[in-house]
């Protein structure tokens, strides 16, 4: 049974959402077990009870109160049109809605598609769409893969989540537009979004996710030429420095966009930097 005082916190009970959202609050330093079909798990080392919740479902039930916070997409939060508060972008799930046609379809305009049948799981975005663009259709919702529909003739398009494009070209249907892109997101309830407990998850998550994009760089090089190795590895705010025993030379320490390691360590090189060694970042606070 769900203790009452304890933080009620859905994730994603399945799909493609439940493993990096398990993984990412693991990091974040939260103990917990999720076990086979168990519906919830008890943070053993903190006041928090994780509710594994379809995706769908999560921002409703945070809207409402029912939990406090979430994990989900955020086509999913303005698809149930869920009054809550976006805590952090979480950089995973990555996805593109997109309007999708026959491969040999004709429809060249977006006004081509005037009173056909489009049949998708997010009707209330596609209506906004077609809507905001002055084209009047039919949405039909659909639960489940909708890109059959072409082929049994319910629909003459489809909107749905397009990762790869694969499931598009396995069922001969081709991109006729993007609509939107979105990713996963942490949700709160309005009236406890502030909440200091809640601040502190936001802290932590947010700390992991600033640490895998960047590697702390160590150096030793003349001091003669620090500030022009500044310029290359400029940091966060500014280097560590640190005096070596032999004269004229220090130690420097910064981070480092993972993504610009090779080229900083090529310029650091180049003006004469020695020792250059990178380290990975797991946690951090900035």
């Amino acid at each position: 049974m769900i203790e009452l005082n304890k933080l009620k916190f859905a994730i994603p009970s399945k799909g493609r959402l439940m493993e990096p959202t398990i993984e990412l609050l693991q990091k974040a330093g939260y103990k917990f077990r999720a076990k086979g079909r168990n519906l919830y798990a008890t943070c053993t080392n903190d006041d928090i009870v994780f509710i594994f919740i379809r995706p769908d479902d999560i921002p409703v039930l945070v809207d409402k109160g029912v939990v406090d916070l979430g994990i989900t997409g955020n086509d999913l939060v303005i698809e149930k049109n869920a009054q809550v508060t976006e805590l952090l972008p979480l950089g995973f799930g990555k996805c593109r809605l997109c309007l999708a046609v026959k491969e040999t379809s004709k429809f060249e305009k977006l006004n081509d598609l005037k009173d056909k049948t489009i049949a998708t799981s997010f009707v209330n975005i596609t209506s906004k769409f077609f809507k905001d663009n002055n084209v009047d259709v039919k949405c039909i919702g659909m639960n489940g893969s909708v890109e059959v529909t072409i082929d049994l003739n319910l629909a003459e398009a489809i909107v749905d989540i397009v990762e790869t494009g694969d499931s598009l070209r396995d069922n001969n249907l081709k991109i006729f537009c993007e609509i939107g892109n979105y990713e996963t997101v942490l949700i709160a309830n309005q009236k406890i979004a502030d909440n200091s407990k809640i601040t502190q998850i936001v802290r932590r998550m947010n700390g992991i996710l600033i640490a895998e994009k960047y590697s702390l760089i160590e150096y030793n090089i003349e001091e003669s030429l620090l500030k022009e190795a500044e310029k290359i590895t400029p940091g966060f705010k500014s280097p560590t420095v640190s005096k070596l025993d032999q004269d004229g030379w220090v130690a420097v320490k910064v981070m480092v966009m993972k993504k610009d390691i090779v080229t900083v360590m090529d310029s650091l090189e180049q003006i004469g930097a020695t020792a250059i060694i990178e380290t990975g970042v797991r946690n951090c606070r900035l």
